[in-house]
């Protein structure tokens, strides 16, 4: 049988573990090849093994940090020299940090917005050319339901967000023509390592124990959990899908209900 996804090349930044680890096995077991970009190669190597040996996929690994112009001009060229057509790109790399107005360090707003927001855009440049002249690709950037709120200490993290929120949005106007939608998946607190350090986090601002923050976080959840990888990445492979040809300039939220 043949799969949804045989024929198609998918780029997935910060590819993996968490959320873009999901993602990559999600567009694997769909039958897509796949570029995975991070800046812990030996885990992309892990990643890649696994990949292939569950899924019997293609899978390509380069070391890119998505904040760095050249880093991602260096990456996108290898994968470029094996896969020249891109149709999938997923801008998933990113970090959060947070902090009161008056404590967050100018190195930490433009390392999240660097990371958060501009490495979307750096990484979306790449691919274009090459969409527009193949008629088509989806792009999925994985945003969060801080990019549609705020939240006290998340001033640099909420603005990035709510910035590639936007870019998306903006994108998905000047891609239509050519074929190419542009999405945003808004995930809440998800079962990952950055939910792991916002637990941390939350437990030193309210001198509480690792496991009351992490309960602390489950109860923002309406459904009173935190969301699994595994259920954004389902979101990230329909919004890949052909069935999802008309979707385009959505933030689409994954949150067991918060918004």
């Amino acid at each position: 049988m043949t799969l949804p996804l045989s024929d198609r090349h998918a780029i997935v930044t910060g590819g993996a573990k968490g959320i873009g680890g999901a993602i990559a096995a999600a567009l694997a077991r769909r039958g897509a090849s796949l570029t995975l970009m991070g800046r812990d190669e030996d885990a992309l190597q892990a990643r890649a093994v696994e990949l292939m040996d569950e899924h019997a996929v293609e899978v390509f690994t380069v070391r890119c940090d998505v904040a760095l112009d050249e880093s991602v001009s260096r990456a996108f060229a290898a994968s470029r020299e094996r896969y020249p057509t891109p149709w999938i790109l997923v801008n998933n790399a990113g970090q959060g940090e947070v902090a009161p107005l008056m404590e967050m360090t100018r190195e930490s707003w433009e390392r999240m917005l660097a990371v958060n927001m501009t490495g979307a855009w750096l990484c979306t440049r790449e691919v274009w050319p090459a969409m527009v002249a193949a008629g088509g690709g989806r792009i999925v950037n994985i945003a969060s339901v801080a990019g549609l709120r705020g939240f006290g200490g998340g001033s640099a993290y909420a603005a990035a967000k709510h910035g590639l929120v936007g870019l998306s949005r903006s994108l998905a106007h000047e891609g239509v023509r050519h074929g190419i939608t542009v999405n945003a998946v808004c995930p809440s607190y998800t079962d990952t390592g950055m939910a792991e350090r916002a637990a941390a986090n939350v437990a030193t601002l309210r001198s509480i124990g690792l496991d009351e923050a992490r309960q602390a976080l489950a109860r923002t959840v309406p459904a009173g959990r935190l969301i699994t990888p595994d259920e954004v990445a389902s979101t990230v492979a329909w919004l890949c899908s052909a069935e999802a040809s008309a979707v385009n300039g959505q933030a689409i939220i994954v949150a067991g209900g918060e918004i």
